[in-house]
């Protein structure tokens, strides 16, 4: 009868560790933010913040000088930055390298017997990259402010960014749900909720829809929304939660979420930041799909695009927002597109 007992114990012991594995130790941390009484706090854990301020340091800058001869004048066939002084575009294709390819160091993208070769794919992907960048800066200010990014903020030495996302396939045969829309399959980029976990290609491409269920009037003459369309706006806003580190009351007014009005600053950032994915992923990242390998392509044939875990990766402002371009002011160019932010009524 001990023995029974005993075994009981245990098994309850182990049960009650696999429930309360996922919930965080107290104590946890609350700010409130917003209006008293609408619970527009913001919670935190010192532990967690601990551990995403060491995955958010700075890595070293490769200090450089301007002065000297240029390096489009020096070497050959290059095609972006050959304004830089051949000191400068040495420092920051050491500081590339160190970003994104540590481990296989120049030959990544460069052929070392002839650098001038454009043979390897990697090659014209990282130009059109560092495109990306300026376009970023130059052009999305209204998201990243004087920040900025460069390559470290989304691959952070990885090869590819560890947070990036492929079109989905809709897998048929035998499946009496038919298309299940990404449901009840919880990963990270849904919060590890039940919700569609890929709803990206609904709002991060270019003509995309708006991320909005909730109309002015009263049903049936006012707004409408499927059911599936709700939950796959449910579902980009569990991720943008997540990939923050934030509550829903970090842009919204719990008593009216709608309401641009009474919604905090942020969200009118985060409606850019929105904006910008469509930018960078329709015209950056989706015209290279001939350039990539089928073995650097997703299901659809299409290749890796960039969401809000991409840059964020756990933190409302990515690298906890120390800018990187004091050393690399070469990746922020002046703004050359003007959005109107009247756009904000429309999308």
């Amino acid at each position: 009868m001990k023995n029974i007992t005993r075994l009981i114990t245990i098994l309850f012991g182990i049960c009650a560790l696999m429930l309360l594995s996922a919930c965080e130790r107290p104590p946890i941390e609350s700010k409130q933010t917003g209006y008293r009484g609408t619970g527009m706090d913001q919670v935190s854990n010192p532990r967690t913040d601990a551990q995403l301020a060491k995955i958010n340091e700075l890595p070293p800058a490769m200090p450089s000088s301007p002065d000297g001869p240029k390096a489009s004048a020096v070497y050959k066939n290059v095609k972006v930055l050959g304004n830089l002084s051949t000191a400068q575009f040495g420092a920051f294709m050491v500081s590339m390298t160190s970003w994104v390819a540590p481990k296989e160091g120049c030959t990544y993208c460069h052929n070392v017997q002839n650098f001038a070769d454009d043979s390897l794919y990697t090659k014209t992907v990282a130009r059109r990259m560092i495109q990306m960048n300026q376009s970023i800066n130059g052009n999305w200010g209204d998201h990243v402010k004087t920040t900025g990014v460069t390559c470290y903020t989304c691959h952070r030495g990885n090869n590819i960014p560890q947070n990036v996302w492929f079109n989905t396939v809709e897998k048929r045969g035998g499946n009496m749900l038919g298309n299940t829309n990404g449901q009840n399959d919880p990963l990270k980029t849904s919060a590890y909720s039940s919700l569609p976990n890929q709803p990206f290609s609904s709002y991060f491409v270019s003509n995309a829809s708006a991320a909005r269920v909730i109309g002015d009037t009263a049903l049936p003459n006012g707004h409408k929304a499927t059911l599936q369309s709700t939950e796959n706006v449910y579902g980009v806003m569990s991720h943008m939660s997540s990939a923050l580190g934030v509550n829903c009351t970090y842009c919204h007014n719990s008593r009216a979420f709608t309401s641009w009005e009474q919604s905090t600053p942020q969200r009118i950032q985060a409606w850019h930041g929105i904006q910008m994915l469509k930018d960078v992923n329709s015209n950056f990242m989706t015209p290279l799909a001939s350039t990539f390998p089928s073995n650097r392509k997703g299901p659809d044939g299409d290749v890796a695009k960039a969401n809000c875990a991409t840059c964020h990766q756990g933190v409302n402002k990515p690298l906890l927002g120390k800018s990187m371009l004091q050393d690399y002011p070469f990746l922020a160019p002046s703004n050359s597109k003007p959005k109107d932010g009247n756009q904000i009524a429309k999308n």
